[in-house]
Protein backbone atom coordinates (compact mmCIF):
# COMPACT_ATOMS: atom_id res chain seq x y z
CA UNK A 1 0.00 0.00 0.00
CA UNK A 2 2.71 2.49 1.00
CA UNK A 3 4.82 1.62 -2.05
CA UNK A 4 1.88 2.26 -4.37
CA UNK A 5 1.32 5.77 -3.00
CA UNK A 6 4.97 6.69 -2.44
CA UNK A 7 7.60 4.47 -4.01
CA UNK A 8 10.49 5.81 -1.95
CA UNK A 9 8.61 5.54 1.34
CA UNK A 10 7.72 1.91 0.62
CA UNK A 11 11.34 1.04 -0.08
CA UNK A 12 12.44 2.84 3.09
CA UNK A 13 9.87 0.89 5.09
CA UNK A 14 11.13 -2.45 3.75
CA UNK A 15 14.74 -1.40 4.38
CA UNK A 16 13.81 -0.24 7.88
CA UNK A 17 12.17 -3.53 8.81
CA UNK A 18 15.14 -5.48 7.46
CA UNK A 19 17.57 -3.20 9.28
CA UNK A 20 15.82 -3.80 12.60
CA UNK A 21 15.90 -7.55 11.88
CA UNK A 22 19.62 -7.34 11.14
CA UNK A 23 20.33 -5.49 14.41
CA UNK A 24 18.41 -8.13 16.37
CA UNK A 25 20.27 -10.89 14.51
CA UNK A 26 23.60 -9.19 15.18
CA UNK A 27 22.81 -8.87 18.89
CA UNK A 28 21.70 -12.50 19.04
CA UNK A 29 24.91 -13.56 17.31
CA UNK A 30 26.95 -11.55 19.79
CA UNK A 31 25.22 -13.38 22.65
CA UNK A 32 25.93 -16.77 21.04
CA UNK A 33 29.57 -15.97 20.21
CA UNK A 34 30.29 -14.38 23.60
CA UNK A 35 29.05 -17.47 25.42
CA UNK A 36 28.67 -20.35 22.93
CA UNK A 37 26.08 -22.96 23.97
CA UNK A 38 27.56 -26.26 25.08
CA UNK A 39 27.60 -29.14 22.59
CA UNK A 40 24.02 -30.10 21.80
CA UNK A 41 22.53 -27.09 23.60
CA UNK A 42 20.96 -23.85 22.35
CA UNK A 43 20.76 -20.21 23.35
CA UNK A 44 17.68 -17.98 23.44
CA UNK A 45 15.36 -20.98 23.37
CA UNK A 46 11.64 -20.29 23.09
CA UNK A 47 9.07 -23.04 23.54
CA UNK A 48 5.27 -23.01 23.37
CA UNK A 49 2.89 -25.93 23.14
CA UNK A 50 1.18 -25.47 19.79
CA UNK A 51 -1.33 -28.27 20.16
CA UNK A 52 -1.52 -31.55 22.01
CA UNK A 53 -3.95 -34.17 20.75
CA UNK A 54 -4.32 -37.76 21.78
CA UNK A 55 -2.09 -39.15 19.03
CA UNK A 56 0.19 -36.21 18.27
CA UNK A 57 1.87 -33.36 20.14
CA UNK A 58 3.54 -30.33 18.57
CA UNK A 59 5.73 -27.62 20.12
CA UNK A 60 6.71 -24.26 18.68
CA UNK A 61 10.41 -24.52 19.56
CA UNK A 62 13.13 -22.09 18.49
CA UNK A 63 16.79 -21.66 19.43
CA UNK A 64 20.22 -20.52 18.26
CA UNK A 65 23.67 -22.06 18.30
CA UNK A 66 26.93 -21.79 16.36
CA UNK A 67 25.28 -23.24 13.26
CA UNK A 68 22.11 -21.17 13.06
CA UNK A 69 23.39 -17.81 14.38
CA UNK A 70 25.83 -17.11 11.47
CA UNK A 71 23.15 -18.05 8.91
CA UNK A 72 20.53 -15.83 10.55
CA UNK A 73 23.00 -12.93 10.59
CA UNK A 74 24.15 -13.24 6.98
CA UNK A 75 20.54 -13.73 5.79
CA UNK A 76 19.41 -10.50 7.45
CA UNK A 77 22.42 -8.62 6.05
CA UNK A 78 21.77 -9.87 2.52
CA UNK A 79 18.10 -8.88 2.82
CA UNK A 80 19.08 -5.25 3.42
CA UNK A 81 21.57 -5.27 0.54
CA UNK A 82 19.00 -6.85 -1.78
CA UNK A 83 16.47 -4.13 -0.98
CA UNK A 84 19.11 -1.47 -1.72
CA UNK A 85 20.05 -3.18 -4.99
CA UNK A 86 16.41 -3.62 -6.03
CA UNK A 87 15.84 0.16 -6.19
CA UNK A 88 17.27 0.40 -9.70
CA UNK A 89 16.74 -3.13 -10.97
CA UNK A 90 13.04 -3.67 -10.05
CA UNK A 91 10.53 -1.29 -11.62
CA UNK A 92 7.22 -3.16 -11.70
CA UNK A 93 4.74 -4.44 -9.09
CA UNK A 94 7.00 -3.02 -6.40
CA UNK A 95 4.46 -3.24 -3.58
CA UNK A 96 4.11 -6.99 -4.02
CA UNK A 97 7.84 -7.40 -4.53
CA UNK A 98 8.88 -5.80 -1.26
CA UNK A 99 6.09 -7.53 0.66
CA UNK A 100 7.33 -10.88 -0.64
CA UNK A 101 10.89 -9.94 0.28
CA UNK A 102 9.86 -9.47 3.90
CA UNK A 103 7.87 -12.73 3.82
CA UNK A 104 10.96 -14.51 2.49
CA UNK A 105 13.16 -13.01 5.19
CA UNK A 106 10.77 -13.98 7.97
CA UNK A 107 10.40 -17.51 6.63
CA UNK A 108 14.13 -18.09 6.29
CA UNK A 109 14.65 -16.94 9.88
CA UNK A 110 12.11 -19.59 10.88
CA UNK A 111 14.00 -22.30 9.00
CA UNK A 112 17.32 -21.49 10.67
CA UNK A 113 15.92 -21.24 14.21
CA UNK A 114 13.29 -24.03 14.28
CA UNK A 115 14.08 -26.95 16.58
CA UNK A 116 10.85 -28.83 15.88
CA UNK A 117 10.68 -30.89 12.70
CA UNK A 118 7.13 -29.86 11.74
CA UNK A 119 7.69 -26.17 12.47
CA UNK A 120 10.91 -26.48 10.45
CA UNK A 121 8.95 -28.04 7.58
CA UNK A 122 6.29 -25.29 7.66
CA UNK A 123 8.88 -22.53 7.40
CA UNK A 124 10.75 -24.59 4.78
CA UNK A 125 7.65 -24.62 2.59
CA UNK A 126 6.81 -20.95 3.24
CA UNK A 127 10.16 -19.96 1.71
CA UNK A 128 9.08 -21.53 -1.60
CA UNK A 129 6.07 -19.23 -2.02
CA UNK A 130 7.85 -15.87 -2.41
CA UNK A 131 10.69 -17.44 -4.42
CA UNK A 132 8.20 -18.95 -6.89
CA UNK A 133 6.61 -15.54 -7.47
CA UNK A 134 9.97 -13.76 -7.64
CA UNK A 135 11.03 -15.97 -10.54
CA UNK A 136 7.59 -16.25 -12.19
CA UNK A 137 6.68 -12.53 -12.14
CA UNK A 138 9.94 -10.58 -12.17
CA UNK A 139 12.04 -13.10 -14.10
CA UNK A 140 13.30 -13.23 -17.67
CA UNK A 141 11.73 -14.54 -20.89
CA UNK A 142 11.55 -18.18 -19.68
CA UNK A 143 10.45 -17.27 -16.17
CA UNK A 144 7.33 -19.46 -16.14
CA UNK A 145 9.31 -22.55 -17.08
CA UNK A 146 12.03 -21.80 -14.53
CA UNK A 147 9.50 -21.07 -11.74
CA UNK A 148 7.57 -24.27 -12.43
CA UNK A 149 10.75 -26.34 -12.53
CA UNK A 150 11.88 -24.77 -9.27
CA UNK A 151 8.64 -25.52 -7.44
CA UNK A 152 8.36 -29.09 -8.78
CA UNK A 153 11.90 -30.02 -7.75
CA UNK A 154 11.87 -28.36 -4.35
CA UNK A 155 8.32 -29.34 -3.37
CA UNK A 156 8.88 -32.97 -4.38
CA UNK A 157 12.03 -33.08 -2.26
CA UNK A 158 10.20 -31.44 0.66
CA UNK A 159 7.39 -33.99 0.54
CA UNK A 160 9.83 -36.91 0.70
CA UNK A 161 11.61 -35.19 3.58
CA UNK A 162 8.31 -34.83 5.48
CA UNK A 163 7.62 -38.55 5.10
CA UNK A 164 10.99 -39.20 6.73
CA UNK A 165 10.06 -36.93 9.65
CA UNK A 166 6.76 -38.78 10.14
CA UNK A 167 8.55 -42.14 10.05
CA UNK A 168 10.78 -40.94 12.88
CA UNK A 169 7.87 -39.64 14.98
CA UNK A 170 5.83 -42.82 14.77
CA UNK A 171 8.87 -45.09 15.07
CA UNK A 172 10.62 -43.83 18.22
CA UNK A 173 9.57 -45.19 21.64
CA UNK A 174 8.69 -41.70 22.95
CA UNK A 175 7.14 -39.85 19.98
CA UNK A 176 8.40 -36.29 19.53
CA UNK A 177 9.16 -33.84 16.75
CA UNK A 178 11.57 -31.79 18.91
CA UNK A 179 15.14 -32.08 17.65
CA UNK A 180 16.77 -31.82 21.14
CA UNK A 181 14.53 -34.68 22.37
CA UNK A 182 15.27 -36.88 19.35
CA UNK A 183 19.01 -36.30 19.03
CA UNK A 184 20.93 -39.43 20.02
CA UNK A 185 17.76 -41.38 20.80
CA UNK A 186 16.61 -42.71 17.42
CA UNK A 187 17.24 -46.48 17.10
CA UNK A 188 19.86 -47.35 14.48
CA UNK A 189 17.43 -49.50 12.50
CA UNK A 190 15.08 -46.53 12.14
CA UNK A 191 17.74 -44.15 10.83
CA UNK A 192 18.35 -45.39 7.29
CA UNK A 193 15.14 -44.53 5.42
CA UNK A 194 14.69 -41.12 7.12
CA UNK A 195 18.34 -40.37 6.31
CA UNK A 196 17.67 -41.15 2.65
CA UNK A 197 14.48 -39.06 2.71
CA UNK A 198 16.27 -36.10 4.29
CA UNK A 199 19.15 -36.45 1.82
CA UNK A 200 16.73 -36.05 -1.08
CA UNK A 201 15.01 -33.03 0.51
CA UNK A 202 18.23 -31.27 1.49
CA UNK A 203 20.12 -32.43 -1.61
CA UNK A 204 17.61 -30.72 -3.89
CA UNK A 205 17.98 -27.46 -1.98
CA UNK A 206 21.78 -27.46 -1.60
CA UNK A 207 21.82 -28.60 -4.52
CA UNK A 208 23.92 -31.70 -5.14
CA UNK A 209 24.40 -33.67 -8.33
CA UNK A 210 22.05 -35.04 -9.72
CA UNK A 211 19.35 -32.84 -8.10
CA UNK A 212 20.89 -29.59 -9.32
CA UNK A 213 19.27 -29.06 -12.72
CA UNK A 214 16.65 -26.56 -11.50
CA UNK A 215 19.31 -24.13 -10.23
CA UNK A 216 20.92 -22.74 -13.43
CA UNK A 217 17.50 -22.10 -15.01
CA UNK A 218 16.18 -20.41 -11.87
CA UNK A 219 19.23 -18.17 -11.60
CA UNK A 220 19.33 -17.19 -15.26
CA UNK A 221 15.65 -16.19 -15.25
CA UNK A 222 15.43 -14.65 -11.76
CA UNK A 223 16.15 -10.92 -11.40
CA UNK A 224 19.65 -10.26 -10.07
CA UNK A 225 18.60 -9.24 -6.52
CA UNK A 226 16.59 -12.45 -6.17
CA UNK A 227 19.55 -14.51 -7.38
CA UNK A 228 21.42 -13.03 -4.40
CA UNK A 229 18.79 -14.49 -2.06
CA UNK A 230 18.56 -17.71 -4.03
CA UNK A 231 22.29 -18.46 -3.87
CA UNK A 232 23.18 -16.57 -0.71
CA UNK A 233 20.33 -17.75 1.50
CA UNK A 234 18.03 -20.40 0.04
CA UNK A 235 20.82 -22.87 -0.83
CA UNK A 236 22.04 -22.68 2.76
CA UNK A 237 18.81 -24.34 3.86
CA UNK A 238 20.18 -27.57 2.41
CA UNK A 239 23.52 -27.27 4.20
CA UNK A 240 21.80 -26.39 7.46
CA UNK A 241 19.50 -29.40 7.10
CA UNK A 242 22.38 -31.81 6.52
CA UNK A 243 24.16 -30.63 9.67
CA UNK A 244 21.20 -30.15 11.98
CA UNK A 245 19.00 -33.09 10.93
CA UNK A 246 20.72 -35.63 8.67
CA UNK A 247 23.83 -35.92 10.85
CA UNK A 248 22.32 -34.62 14.08
CA UNK A 249 19.43 -37.10 14.16
CA UNK A 250 20.85 -40.04 12.21
CA UNK A 251 24.52 -40.20 13.28
CA UNK A 252 25.13 -43.96 13.03
CA UNK A 253 23.57 -44.24 9.57
CA UNK A 254 25.44 -41.09 8.54
CA UNK A 255 28.73 -42.64 9.68
CA UNK A 256 28.07 -45.88 7.83
CA UNK A 257 27.39 -44.09 4.54
CA UNK A 258 29.58 -41.04 5.06
CA UNK A 259 31.87 -42.14 2.24
CA UNK A 260 28.89 -42.06 -0.14
CA UNK A 261 27.97 -38.51 0.88
CA UNK A 262 31.59 -37.38 0.65
CA UNK A 263 31.79 -38.87 -2.84
CA UNK A 264 28.61 -37.04 -3.88
CA UNK A 265 29.98 -33.82 -2.35
CA UNK A 266 33.27 -34.17 -4.24
CA UNK A 267 31.43 -34.98 -7.48
CA UNK A 268 29.30 -31.86 -6.99
CA UNK A 269 32.43 -29.78 -6.42
CA UNK A 270 34.09 -31.01 -9.61
CA UNK A 271 30.93 -30.96 -11.70
CA UNK A 272 30.03 -27.37 -10.85
CA UNK A 273 33.58 -26.20 -11.53
CA UNK A 274 34.01 -28.07 -14.82
CA UNK A 275 30.63 -27.14 -16.29
CA UNK A 276 31.17 -23.48 -15.34
CA UNK A 277 34.20 -23.55 -17.68
CA UNK A 278 31.79 -23.99 -20.60
CA UNK A 279 29.32 -21.24 -19.62
CA UNK A 280 29.11 -18.19 -21.87
CA UNK A 281 26.44 -16.35 -19.87
CA UNK A 282 27.98 -14.52 -16.90
CA UNK A 283 25.04 -15.23 -14.64
CA UNK A 284 24.92 -18.90 -15.58
CA UNK A 285 28.62 -19.22 -14.81
CA UNK A 286 28.06 -17.72 -11.35
CA UNK A 287 25.11 -20.09 -10.80
CA UNK A 288 27.24 -23.12 -11.65
CA UNK A 289 29.99 -21.99 -9.32
CA UNK A 290 27.37 -22.00 -6.54
CA UNK A 291 26.90 -25.73 -7.16
CA UNK A 292 30.67 -26.14 -6.90
CA UNK A 293 30.88 -24.21 -3.61
CA UNK A 294 27.93 -25.96 -2.00
CA UNK A 295 29.60 -29.29 -2.69
CA UNK A 296 32.22 -28.17 -0.16
CA UNK A 297 29.52 -28.00 2.52
CA UNK A 298 28.35 -31.61 2.07
CA UNK A 299 31.94 -32.84 1.70
CA UNK A 300 33.15 -31.06 4.84
CA UNK A 301 30.19 -32.07 7.00
CA UNK A 302 30.66 -35.78 6.34
CA UNK A 303 34.46 -35.53 6.54
CA UNK A 304 33.94 -34.73 10.22
CA UNK A 305 31.65 -37.75 10.56
CA UNK A 306 34.41 -40.03 9.24
CA UNK A 307 37.48 -38.52 10.88
CA UNK A 308 36.08 -36.84 14.02
CA UNK A 309 38.03 -33.79 12.82
CA UNK A 310 35.99 -30.68 13.71
CA UNK A 311 37.56 -28.72 10.82
CA UNK A 312 35.03 -30.24 8.40
CA UNK A 313 31.92 -28.91 10.14
CA UNK A 314 33.60 -25.64 11.07
CA UNK A 315 34.70 -25.19 7.45
CA UNK A 316 31.24 -26.08 6.13
CA UNK A 317 29.62 -23.41 8.33
CA UNK A 318 32.33 -20.91 7.40
CA UNK A 319 31.87 -21.78 3.71
CA UNK A 320 28.12 -21.10 3.87
CA UNK A 321 28.74 -17.69 5.41
CA UNK A 322 31.51 -16.60 3.01
CA UNK A 323 29.78 -18.02 -0.07
CA UNK A 324 26.64 -16.02 0.70
CA UNK A 325 28.57 -12.75 0.53
CA UNK A 326 30.96 -13.53 -2.35
CA UNK A 327 28.35 -14.97 -4.70
CA UNK A 328 25.76 -12.41 -3.58
CA UNK A 329 28.05 -9.61 -4.77
CA UNK A 330 28.65 -11.33 -8.12
CA UNK A 331 24.96 -11.91 -8.80
CA UNK A 332 24.11 -8.30 -8.00
CA UNK A 333 26.89 -7.16 -10.32
CA UNK A 334 25.56 -9.40 -13.10
CA UNK A 335 22.32 -7.44 -12.94
CA UNK A 336 24.09 -4.11 -13.35
CA UNK A 337 26.21 -5.49 -16.19
CA UNK A 338 23.10 -6.67 -18.03
CA UNK A 339 21.29 -3.39 -17.44
CA UNK A 340 24.16 -1.15 -18.52
CA UNK A 341 25.84 -3.26 -21.22
CA UNK A 342 22.67 -4.90 -22.57
CA UNK A 343 24.10 -8.43 -22.45
CA UNK A 344 25.55 -11.01 -20.09
CA UNK A 345 27.35 -12.97 -22.82
CA UNK A 346 30.99 -13.06 -21.73
CA UNK A 347 32.44 -13.04 -25.30
CA UNK A 348 30.39 -9.89 -26.04
CA UNK A 349 31.51 -8.01 -22.93
CA UNK A 350 34.63 -6.24 -24.11
CA UNK A 351 36.83 -3.74 -22.31
CA UNK A 352 34.78 -3.23 -19.16
CA UNK A 353 37.84 -1.67 -17.52
CA UNK A 354 37.34 1.24 -19.95
CA UNK A 355 33.57 1.37 -20.43
CA UNK A 356 32.52 0.45 -16.87
CA UNK A 357 35.59 0.87 -14.61
CA UNK A 358 33.77 0.74 -11.26
CA UNK A 359 31.85 -2.37 -12.30
CA UNK A 360 35.05 -3.97 -13.58
CA UNK A 361 36.86 -3.34 -10.30
CA UNK A 362 34.01 -4.86 -8.29
CA UNK A 363 33.86 -7.87 -10.63
CA UNK A 364 37.55 -8.52 -10.03
CA UNK A 365 37.03 -8.33 -6.26
CA UNK A 366 33.99 -10.62 -6.43
CA UNK A 367 35.87 -13.10 -8.59
CA UNK A 368 38.76 -13.13 -6.14
CA UNK A 369 36.38 -13.86 -3.27
CA UNK A 370 34.66 -16.66 -5.23
CA UNK A 371 38.04 -18.15 -6.17
CA UNK A 372 38.99 -18.37 -2.51
CA UNK A 373 41.90 -16.00 -2.95
CA UNK A 374 43.46 -14.20 0.02
CA UNK A 375 42.69 -11.70 1.55
CA UNK A 376 39.13 -13.08 1.44
CA UNK A 377 37.94 -15.46 4.16
CA UNK A 378 36.58 -17.90 1.56
CA UNK A 379 40.21 -19.06 1.26
CA UNK A 380 40.18 -20.25 4.88
CA UNK A 381 36.79 -21.92 4.54
CA UNK A 382 37.86 -24.04 1.57
CA UNK A 383 41.22 -24.83 3.16
CA UNK A 384 39.51 -26.13 6.31
CA UNK A 385 37.14 -28.36 4.35
CA UNK A 386 39.89 -29.82 2.15
CA UNK A 387 42.12 -30.46 5.20
CA UNK A 388 39.26 -32.29 6.93
CA UNK A 389 38.65 -34.38 3.81
CA UNK A 390 42.30 -35.41 3.66
CA UNK A 391 42.19 -36.42 7.34
CA UNK A 392 39.26 -38.70 6.48
CA UNK A 393 40.59 -40.21 3.22
CA UNK A 394 43.96 -39.23 1.77
CA UNK A 395 42.66 -39.71 -1.79
CA UNK A 396 40.44 -36.66 -1.30
CA UNK A 397 43.56 -34.50 -1.62
CA UNK A 398 42.48 -34.42 -5.29
CA UNK A 399 39.82 -31.89 -4.31
CA UNK A 400 42.58 -29.27 -4.19
CA UNK A 401 42.07 -29.19 -7.97
CA UNK A 402 38.60 -27.69 -7.55
CA UNK A 403 39.82 -24.20 -6.52
CA UNK A 404 42.33 -24.42 -9.39
CA UNK A 405 39.54 -25.03 -11.91
CA UNK A 406 37.42 -22.33 -10.28
CA UNK A 407 40.28 -19.85 -10.65
CA UNK A 408 40.61 -20.87 -14.29
CA UNK A 409 37.11 -19.91 -15.38
CA UNK A 410 37.03 -16.71 -13.35
CA UNK A 411 40.37 -15.64 -14.82
CA UNK A 412 39.04 -16.52 -18.28
CA UNK A 413 36.03 -14.28 -17.65
CA UNK A 414 38.24 -11.44 -16.41
CA UNK A 415 40.53 -11.72 -19.44
CA UNK A 416 37.66 -11.77 -21.95
CA UNK A 417 35.39 -9.12 -20.46
CA UNK A 418 37.61 -6.80 -18.39
CA UNK A 419 41.21 -6.91 -19.62
CA UNK A 420 40.31 -6.99 -23.33
CA UNK A 421 40.08 -3.84 -25.42
CA UNK A 422 36.63 -2.33 -26.06
CA UNK A 423 35.24 -2.72 -29.56
CA UNK A 424 35.07 0.42 -31.70
CA UNK A 425 35.49 3.78 -29.98
CA UNK A 426 33.62 2.93 -26.78
CA UNK A 427 34.00 5.41 -23.92
CA UNK A 428 33.14 5.14 -20.27
CA UNK A 429 29.34 5.20 -20.05
CA UNK A 430 26.50 3.84 -17.97
CA UNK A 431 28.77 2.61 -15.20
CA UNK A 432 27.31 1.44 -11.92
CA UNK A 433 26.25 4.49 -9.86
CA UNK A 434 28.57 5.35 -6.97
CA UNK A 435 25.97 4.70 -4.20
CA UNK A 436 25.27 1.25 -5.66
CA UNK A 437 28.99 0.53 -5.99
CA UNK A 438 29.39 1.46 -2.33
CA UNK A 439 26.52 -0.88 -1.38
CA UNK A 440 28.14 -3.77 -3.25
CA UNK A 441 31.45 -3.02 -1.56
CA UNK A 442 29.74 -3.85 1.74
CA UNK A 443 29.60 -7.51 0.64
CA UNK A 444 33.40 -7.68 0.75
CA UNK A 445 33.98 -6.03 4.14
CA UNK A 446 33.08 -9.10 6.29
CA UNK A 447 35.09 -11.34 3.97
CA UNK A 448 38.25 -9.33 4.58
CA UNK A 449 37.63 -8.91 8.31
CA UNK A 450 36.97 -12.62 8.85
CA UNK A 451 40.25 -13.82 7.38
CA UNK A 452 41.89 -12.12 10.38
CA UNK A 453 39.12 -12.62 12.93
CA UNK A 454 37.94 -16.03 11.75
CA UNK A 455 37.22 -17.02 15.35
CA UNK A 456 34.02 -14.96 15.14
CA UNK A 457 32.54 -17.75 13.01
CA UNK A 458 34.72 -20.71 13.99
CA UNK A 459 34.56 -20.38 17.80
CA UNK A 460 30.76 -20.80 18.07
CA UNK A 461 30.94 -23.58 15.45
CA UNK A 462 33.38 -25.62 17.55
CA UNK A 463 30.67 -26.84 19.91
CA UNK A 464 28.41 -27.74 16.97
CA UNK A 465 31.20 -29.87 15.54
CA UNK A 466 31.84 -31.44 18.93
CA UNK A 467 28.13 -32.22 19.33
CA UNK A 468 28.10 -34.13 16.04
CA UNK A 469 31.32 -35.96 16.93
CA UNK A 470 29.89 -36.93 20.34
CA UNK A 471 26.72 -38.28 18.72
CA UNK A 472 28.75 -40.46 16.40
CA UNK A 473 30.88 -41.79 19.25
CA UNK A 474 27.82 -42.49 21.41
CA UNK A 475 28.31 -39.46 23.63
CA UNK A 476 24.75 -38.20 23.11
Amino acid sequence: MLTRTNRRAGIYLAAGVSSVTFLIALYSYWLVSASPPLAGQYALMERYTWFNFQFISLDYLLGLDGLSAPLVTVSSLLSILVIIGSRRLINQNEAGYYALLLLFEGSIMGVFTSLNLIVFYIFWELVLIPMFFFIGIWGGPRRKYAALKFILFTYSGSTIMLLGFLAVYFGVPSPSFDIPDLSGKIPVGLQYLPLLASFIGFGVKLPVVPFHTWLPDAHVEAPAPISVLLAGVLLKMGGYGFLRISIGLFPQASFQYAWVFMTIGAATMFYGAIVALLARDLKRMIALTSINHMGFVLFGAYATVVSANPLGVEGAIFQMFTHALAIGALFMLSGYVHEQAGTREIPLLKGLKVTMPRTAALLVLGSGAAMGMPPFASFLAELMVIAAGISAYSITALTILVPVITSGYFLWMIKRSILSLPEGNSKAQSDIPKPDALAISVYFVPLVILIVFSFLIVAPAVNVAQWLINLNSGGG
